[in-house]
């Protein structure tokens, strides 16, 4: 794409201030460049960013300062340091670089927030996967702002999250990032997060954009193959809700490279879709060290200067975590390469971002003295969300244990801290690091949370979740025979870059457990003891041998990383205190062989006669049982917000004009004898369209509490775009034709069915459509 730089100067008019548009005409070249960088102060050896150990910011602090700096990178995350000695390290340097610089404009401090704000002594929330397991918006919303708040109370302006990108293979380490492999669950719970954070006065910064989940193999940084339909369709639109309906405030580029173009490259994503066509008014900021790998890594820059205008042409605003690249764009500059025009474009959209969090006119008086970062809300959010995520896969009736005796408790995560977080939480991000030091939280592991439930509990660790050691099997076997149920807890240990069996640069070649932990379980059933097997994991794996046939364990219960109050919501669950009400928010694979795989597959993705291979998931997304059971039925269309649908009568179709909303609604009852929660799920199925089409699409969920023999009945006014795609032409349209809708407990299971016939011409989306759908939930 050709740059038209004449454009560039006329960004300045447009949509900041006069007080930002003065500030830019005041600057000099350097002043405009250090407010494009970041700066890491605390970065030493330890690994926490992709060749962080190679990359280190070379230039000193006090030279890259000497005219400004527009990010202090990670004051609080880097290591463990006490929040109110640093709040008041971080509120003098503000004052610094309000009085001795020339222009006086303090530092955007930015942190990792994905499970909490990533700092020692801060609350551990579940990881986001188990966020789409809860499939509970409301509760991420109010756990992203209790998160804003402790940041917003330490100095911290902008937060690293949410991660948008939708799972589309589970070898990937990064999938406990993830919220689920839906496109729409992944923005309706992303745009909640936005929500909450930004409410609390702390920037979200979506990433990774886009299509970095896409890779292939699930090889971390690897090429993308996904054409334009499935960007459109699949990657596109939980970023697109992000920031036309949530107003996130920034962007961070994606590593991947998509046919050949590295992303951080790419003005057609970053000028043309996300503002031109979204209408995006915030900064872009580059992934660690991402413009340096437009040089090292993608091979299509010759030197740093090279590689730091090619971003910036292309719409990166500011390079993280330090100044690597960008500095070199005043060579540029000097050798008319580079018109001061575009470098003046970035240096507004960062002022009017420190103008927006009132940095411009903060006087960093009084740094905090005293601060709960882990106080009793943030542990309630936390136990909330830890009970609503957990998903029980099979259950033959020995769950909940009613009144056992001796309890066997085996595994190499029962006991461990460190297995209920995922990899972007402190502990596991840092404090690995640093060992020794205390967690600085309560964090009760399983084994300690159901010794404080049940009176007669034993313990055995049986083997270590990596490595072949199985000297511990023995004892494990003979624990278990001395108890009445054994409860087997195993899974994943959190890590990056080979530290660990799942995060960020820990990628799988196989989806069986990691190290002997089947055959721990396997030696513990083939006790006899009834077993619970308690997944706590990164991402899903292969469990057919634990769920199929009557020979495996006779409970399953997965739990994605559930954070602090993991411990005492698992022990809630399997003692009956509570009702399992997660669902999955990605298919339980059958194989590694069998992936990629998405549930939003064609016809031709999915079992058929002319291939040898089964990729049918062990478990379909949505799945998730209960202690108690639920009856749903009465489902009908209807006129909706614009009363458009017509009534179907007896054996014919509701219709509806392309374009036009209509309202879905379907009867729940909690038939059992427990309070529960069901998750109800609609899916569209359309046999014929001028493009292929999954087998079932989400079209719209609820989350819905009901007592025993309680009834209510769910309304879904649901918007033209959860019908639409990418036709032939790329265009996103609602096509004239029958559309299947579907009432049931997964994509996989129908419990209702009813015809819509869409009619009158194809509609074209535009930015004006609505992308949510509205819930009702009336009881009675």
């Amino acid at each position: 794409m050709t740059i038209h730089h004449t454009d560039v100067g006329a960004a300045l008019t447009s949509g900041v201030s006069p007080r930002v548009q003065a500030l830019v005409a005041e600057m000099t070249l350097d002043e405009k460049l250090a407010q494009l960088v970041g700066y890491w102060v605390d970065q030493g050896d330890e690994v926490v960013a992709p060749l962080s150990g190679e990359k280190i910011t070379s230039a000193a602090y006090a030279d890259a300062t000497v005219h400004g700096l527009g990010h202090l990178t990670r004051v609080y995350g880097t290591r463990p340091v006490d929040p109110i000695e640093r709040a008041e390290w971080l509120w003098g340097e503000q004052r610094r670089l309000k009085t001795e610089t020339r222009l006086g404009i303090p530092a955007i401090v930015h942190e990792e927030c994905l499970t909490g704000f990533a700092a020692w002594k801060a609350a551990t929330f579940p990881t986001p996967l188990a966020w789409g397991a809860s499939f509970d918006p409301d509760a991420v919303e109010l756990m992203a702002s209790a998160i804003g708040r402790s940041m917003r109370d330490l100095g911290v302006h902008q937060g690293l999250s949410p991660v948008l990108d939708v799972v589309r293979d589970p070898r990937w380490g990064r999938v406990d990032e993830c919220i689920a492999e839906d496109p729409y669950v992944v923005g309706t719970i992303g745009t909640a997060y936005v929500r909450g954070l930004q409410g609390a006065g702390v920037h979200a910064t979506l990433k990774h954009f886009v299509g970095y989940s896409g890779s292939r193999a699930g090889r971390n940084h690897a090429p993308v193959s996904a054409g334009p339909r499935e960007l459109q369709d699949v990657f596109l639109p939980p970023f697109e809700m992000a920031v036309r309906d949530g107003g996130a405030r920034s962007v961070m580029n994606a590593y991947v490279e998509i046919d050949g173009v590295p992303i951080a490259s790419s003005p057609e994503i970053f000028t043309d879709l996300l503002r031109r066509r979204w209408g995006f008014d915030g900064t872009v900021v580059s992934d660690y060290f991402a413009v340096e790998f437009l040089r090292s890594m993608h091979g299509i820059a010759g030197s740093l200067g090279e590689a730091a205008q090619l971003a910036l042409e292309a719409g990166i605003d500011v390079e993280l975590p330090g100044p690597d690249a960008y500095p070199h764009l005043a060579e540029r500059v000097a050798s008319g390469a580079l018109p001061e025009a575009v470098v003046d474009r970035a240096v507004a959209r960062v002022l009017a971002e420190k103008e927006d969090l009132g940095l411009l006119d903060a006087d960093f008086a009084d740094a905090p003295t005293e601060i709960d970062l882990d106080d009793a809300e943030h542990r309630a959010l936390a136990h909330r969300l830890a009970l609503e995520s957990a998903v029980l896969l099979r259950n033959d009736g020995v769950l909940p244990l009613a009144t056992p005796g001796r309890i066997a408790v085996i595994g190499p995560n029962a006991d461990s801290a460190e297995a209920l977080m995922g990899c972007y939480s402190f502990a596991n991000h840092v404090l690995a690091h640093h060992p020794g030091t205390p967690m600085g939280f309560d964090i009760p592991t399983v084994r300690e949370a159901l010794e404080s439930r049940f009176a007669a509990v034993s313990y055995a660790v049986g083997c270590a979740v990596e490595g072949s050691d199985t000297d511990g099997f023995a004892q494990a076997v003979a624990v278990a025979r001395d108890a009445e149920v054994a409860i087997v807890v195993v899974g994943d240990r959190a890590g990056l870059f080979g530290r660990g069996t799942v995060g960020e640069g820990n990628d799988a070649e196989s989806l069986e457990l990691p190290g002997r932990q089947r055959q721990l379980v396997e030696a513990i059933v083939a006790t006899g003891t009834p077993v619970v097997l308690v997944l706590l994991t990164g991402r899903p794996y292969a469990l057919s041998w634990a769920l199929d046939g009557n020979a495996g364990p006779a409970a399953v219960v997965q739990a994605f990383f559930p954070g602090e109050e993991g411990g005492p919501a698992l022990a809630a669950l399997l003692a009956g205190d509570a009702t399992p009400s997660g669902r999955l928010p990605v298919s339980l694979p059958r194989s590694a062989g069998a992936q990629p795989y998405s549930y939003l597959h064609p016809l031709l993705g999915g079992p058929s006669g002319v291939t040898s291979t089964d990729p049918t998931p062990v478990r379909p997304f949505g799945f998730g049982l209960s202690y108690t059971t639920f009856a749903r039925g009465e489902l009908r269309v209807d006129g909706g917000g614009s009363g458009a649908a017509t009534v179907p009568r007896s054996g014919t179709a509701a219709e509806v004009r392309a374009g036009d909303a209509f309202t879905v609604s379907a009867r729940v009852t909690n038939t059992g004898a427990r309070h529960g929660a069901d998750v109800v799920q609609v899916y569209a199925h359309r046999a014929v369209a001028s493009v292929t089409r999954p087998v079932a699409a989400l079209v719209a969920y609820a989350r819905v509490d009901l007592a025993p023999g309680e009834s209510a009945e769910v309304r879904f006014t649901v918007p033209a775009s959860r019908l639409a795609y990418s036709d032939r032409a790329l265009r996103r349209v609602v096509e004239p034709g029958e559309v299947e809708l579907r009432l049931g407990p997964s994509c996989a299971m129908v419990d209702e069915a009813v015809a819509l016939r869409i009619t009158g011409p194809t509609y074209e989306l535009s930015g004006d459509d609505a992308r949510v759908v509205e819930v009702e939930v009336r009881r009675g």
